[in-house]
């Protein structure tokens, strides 16, 4: 998934999209601990997409506290 389709989803559809590459992460790690895992770049993309999906989120998160913020005083 590249940023740019992560941009175009909402916040919500980012969550899951977290929560899911979260649980996979997780999969993975049993598997490479168990000896079973064939691809071990697979572990690494999924990594990687955690932060990008997270990187967006807090690009939102941000960009939603910058109007209040830059408030003058007068």
């Amino acid at each position: 998934m590249t940023p740019e389709d992560m941009r175009g989803k909402s916040p919500d559809e980012l969550k899951d999209a977290l929560r899911d590459r979260r649980k996979e992460a997780f999969n993975l790690r049993f598997q490479r601990a168990g000896g079973q895992l064939e691809n071990t770049a697979q572990v690494r993309t999924v990594r990687r997409d955690i932060a990008r999906i997270k990187t967006v989120l807090a690009e939102r998160a941000s960009s939603d506290a910058k109007p209040a913020a830059k408030r003058k005083k007068g």
